[in-house]
């Protein structure tokens, strides 16, 4: 008898808003704003969470990861609906301590095999890992080669982010950068990028938002040259800002996909509003 795979993914991916053709259990994080709790997705959109921080500028935004418990109880739904095998996808874990609560997790329920998949991503990076489980799954791939295609994808994904300010990432301790840098970088419009091992640390110091913009694509437009990828640009209050790059990427390469993603209010929380991230994963 062939195994029965499940998938399951942290909220910070985005697939929330995709539509997905594989039932995907989602482990969710909670969003704390302005002294109230919001269950990410359920309780409250992106849309609405841009729409709120940007109305009300200092208001006291953090977040909370699922717990442990809430992890091993989705495992344990699976193994309830007759899945013998997990991948779980999750947040880059030099991001968020996700990746260590799904692995803890997994020794709460027997009876179960799961393997646990550090993206080293977020947003769309992530989601994408997801897509081609789902395809593999569906193609009747064994768990072994889903995991070892998984994460040859994964070092294979690049995500650049451009912030508005970097207030949001120094607050929640998300920057990977030395103090005497982050002085500098807090009157500039810094371009950051997301390194091998998912952390995330300045690439470039730039003085204006739109010279930020204008390298982030020329950035772009060299990185791609000549290669098989696909790409996507996440967004926060800015989706018009992403469609025009989006169209400048498409102008020096027609034959590319470029998916534009809502950032989660999670991810949101940290990289503030203003954000964009432009990432690829090369085919």
């Amino acid at each position: 008898m062939s195994d029965k795979i499940g998938i399951v993914v942290c909220g910070n991916s985005g697939v929330d808003y995709m539509k997905l053709d594989y039932p995907v259990k989602l482990i969710r994080s909670t969003l704390n704003l302005g002294g109230k709790e919001y269950e990410d997705y359920v309780d409250i959109q992106a849309k609405e969470f841009y729409d709120v921080i940007m109305a009300n500028p200092d208001i006291d935004v953090s977040t909370s990861q699922t717990s442990t418990g809430k992890i091993a109880s989705v495992y344990e739904e699976l193994k309830e609906e007759g899945y013998t095998e997990v991948i779980a996808i999750v947040i880059s874990s030099k991001l968020s301590g996700t990746y260590q609560g799904a692995v803890l997790a997994k020794d709460m329920v027997p009876g179960i095999n799961v393997y646990v998949i550090d993206s080293r991503s977020v947003s769309y990076g992530e989601a994408y890992l997801v897509l081609e489980a789902i395809k593999m799954i569906k193609n009747g791939s064994k768990t072994r080669d889903i995991i070892d295609k998984l994460e040859k994808i994964r070092d294979n994904i690049y995500l650049y982010v451009l912030v508005d300010t970097l207030k949001y990432l120094v607050k929640n301790g998300r920057l990977s950068a030395t103090s005497g840098f982050l002085g500098t970088l807090l009157k500039i419009k810094p371009l950051l990028h997301v390194q091998r091992d998912g952390s995330l640390v300045p690439f470039e110091k730039i003085r204006t938002t739109s010279k930020a913009q204008a390298r982030l694509v020329e950035v772009i437009k060299h990185d791609i040259e000549g290669k098989n990828v696909v790409m996507f640009i996440a967004y926060t209050n800015n989706e018009e800002k992403a469609k025009e790059i989006k169209q400048q990427i498409l102008d020096v390469r027609q034959d590319v996909t470029v998916e534009l993603v809502p950032l989660t209010p999670v991810v949101g929380a940290h990289a503030g509003p203003g954000t964009l991230g432009v990432g690829y994963i090369v085919l």
